[in-house]
């Protein structure tokens, strides 16, 4: 029975341990690539409405200060909102700037406040075959 109990015990506290509340960060990082991807999803589909061609783009560092003026920018464009689509993304950019000046006010740094970086989003490097050589 004991070792019932004891095997129990370390099984929750194993689970305890696996399932820890996400922290402001983590979840300030997923919703933005969550947004990002679905931004570029949004820009390639061709069932969407045109006006998703004149929405300002929509790349976001979390690490950038002007991700702030970029997500205000993006919820406040008045084009589009007929489109079920940009208002979801809208709303998941709002959330994400809620929680950016609320919630984890405290707990993020801002590494940079180079505005052009968000404009023009690195791309990974191309690798090359040894073939190609």
């Amino acid at each position: 029975m004991k070792m019932l109990l004891l095997l129990s015990a370390l099984l929750s506290a194993a689970l305890l341990a696996s399932t820890a509340p996400p922290t402001c960060y983590s979840r300030v990082l997923s919703l933005s690539k969550e947004i990002t991807e679905s931004f570029k999803e949004l820009q390639t589909s061709k069932t969407v409405d045109s006006c998703v061609e004149t929405l300002p783009r929509l790349y976001l560092d979390i690490h950038n200060y002007c991700v702030l003026a970029k997500l205000r920018d993006f919820v406040a464009y008045p084009g589009c909102d007929r489109v079920v689509e940009v208002n979801k993304l809208k709303e998941k950019a709002r959330s994400l700037y809620t929680i950016l000046i609320s919630y984890c006010r405290r707990d993020l740094v801002f590494l940079t406040d180079d505005c052009n970086a968000l404009e023009i989003p690195i791309s990974p490097p191309i690798e090359h075959s040894i073939t190609e050589s």
